[in-house]
């Protein structure tokens, strides 16, 4: 009876090791789940090559986008050493070469297996814009010697070309609004939806050679060279826009220049918008280099001597003359009879603007009369004054200042038309979420239109409970397997008789 009672315990371990056997697999068979591994993050560069300077811009966005547009991010800035693209053009090999650094610390960045995707993209502006109207071949030179260097990258090159001014300006406007939310927020329920802000906000760029007027104007556009579309995120926007070439900073002052050496008609120049008691030697030869300027029909290789006398009604006066008011017939026009309609909304002003603004304090919403005073105040101030108190500062821009603050306000004020209501709509700054504003994003977003949103891949894989189950049967298995084993053995003995108990 006992060696029965043995056979049976034996029976009872053997049927639970094949059925929790059994259990474990169907659970390892039924209980799986799917799992989606997110798609690797896309790259893209974008070197923004201005007319003074150049900067590589590196993006990133999830490669599954929201409505067909990329939700793109700025991980990282590089600034080119040395001058802009345009400076290089009796040296093209070193417009190429100076590009090398930045590209190989953005590549740093980027995953080794996604470089081959990264799309890389080379925009020059108006310093470009106006070399080539100035010499074709140099500016083809330059654009093939930066091509040959970004070639020998592996990354999808897409190009090193000239945007035109309304490309500037209207990327501009989609980089301020995507980064201010009016394209898609991000809701608590942690998922993108189009935003409910039924205003878009205008954006102004001041460059060194150009400066672009961009918003949404409430009614028709009625100049169709001056309109824009884009679709964004599942929305189609048409905009106003319009580019200012020889009227970014660097051309608008150097068009003054040029307008009081022809007024003074002397080897003595006084300029009104310089400190009293600045005096320097000027170059004819570095002032008329340049297509925004008229011919110079003497000595180009004479000097003439510029006196500051600090007079800022008289500044005022003499960067008005730089435009041309009189050729707007309508209410809808700025200057030189291009056409624009009233400045509605808010609007962000950067570059140059949030630059000039920025150093006389004047970026925290002041209102008209306050900054005002503040450009006059400044530009009251002598040189020895100057010097004194902003020992540290760039003497070019030291003296720059006064004739920058007062070639804004005339641009804002007589140009675009704000005025004291409008005034405090204008919000001066260079970033907007922790990333620079300019047309590098914004082409960056409108690129992510063209390139294929990817799923996430599917794994396979059990829950938790799934995978305890089964664990806990596997191991009950091979528990009653090493316990029926020996009785196995001991009975098989036990009915030969040589089995003993000790």
């Amino acid at each position: 009876m006992c060696k029965n009672r043995k056979g049976l315990a034996v029976g009872c371990l053997i049927i639970i090791s094949v059925v929790s056997g059994i259990v474990a697999l169907i659970l390892s068979l039924v209980g799986i789940k799917n799992i989606y591994k997110p798609a690797p993050n896309k790259y893209g560069l974008v070197f923004d090559a201005g007319s003074s300077h150049t900067s590589l811009y590196v993006y990133q966005w999830p490669a599954h986008k929201e409505n067909d547009t990329g939700i793109v991010s700025q991980i990282h800035v590089c600034e080119v050493q040395g001058s802009g693209l345009s400076a290089y053009a009796d040296n093209p090999a070193q417009a190429g070469e100076v590009l090398k650094p930045c590209m190989d610390e953005a590549l740093t960045l980027i995953p080794s297996g996604e470089h081959k995707e990264t799309a890389a993209l080379l925009g020059a502006t108006a310093g470009m814009r106006l070399l080539n109207l100035q010499n074709m071949d140099k500016t083809q030179q330059i654009f093939d010697e930066v091509s040959k260097t970004l070639q020998q990258y592996p990354v999808d090159f897409q190009g090193a070309r000239i945007l035109d001014g309304k490309e500037e300006g209207s990327l501009g406007w989609i980089t301020v609004n995507y980064l201010l939310g009016t394209f898609i927020q991000y809701t608590y329920i942690q998922s993108w939806i189009h935003s409910k802000v039924s205003q878009t906000f205008g954006a102004m760029d001041l460059g060194g050679a150009s400066t672009q007027m961009t918003f949404q104007p409430p009614g028709d556009i009625e100049d169709n060279s001056t309109e824009m579309h884009f679709r964004l995120y599942g929305y189609d926007y048409t905009i106003y826009t319009n580019s200012y070439l020889c009227y970014g900073q660097d051309q608008a002052l150097k068009k003054l220049l040029v307008h009081l050496i022809q007024k003074n008609e002397s080897a003595i120049v006084r300029h009104p918008c310089y400190p009293k008691g600045y005096t320097t030697s000027v170059s004819l030869a570095s002032v008329y280099n340049s297509p925004c300027v008229p011919t110079l029909p003497g000595n180009v290789d004479s000097t003439v001597t510029v006196e500051g006398t600090g007079d800022p009604d008289e500044c005022q006066l003499s960067v008005r003359e730089i435009f041309n008011f009189s050729a707007c017939t309508s209410k809808s026009c700025s200057f030189n009879g291009v056409y624009q309609p009233a400045v509605h909304g808010e609007f962000y002003a950067f570059s140059a603007f949030y630059y000039t603004f920025n150093f006389l304090n004047l970026t925290c919403g002041q209102s008209l009369s306050v900054t005002n005073s503040s450009v006059w105040a400044y530009c009251s101030r002598e040189w020895k004054e100057l010097n004194a108190t902003f020992p540290l500062e760039s003497k070019k821009r030291l003296v720059e200042y006064c004739s920058s603050a007062m070639y804004i306000l005339t641009l804002l004020l007589d140009g675009y038309k704000f005025d004291s209501q409008t005034w405090n709509k204008i919000h001066f700054t260079n970033q907007a979420g922790n990333a620079d504003v300019g047309w590098t994003l914004g082409y960056m977003l409108n690129l992510t239109n063209k390139i294929p949103s990817e799923g996430p891949s599917l794994l396979k894989a059990h829950g938790y409970n799934v995978w305890v189950a089964a664990i806990f049967f596997i191991v009950l298995s091979v528990a009653a397997g090493l316990v029926a084993a020996p009785l196995h053995c001991y009975c098989r003995n036990a009915c030969s008789g040589q089995a003993s108990w000790t």
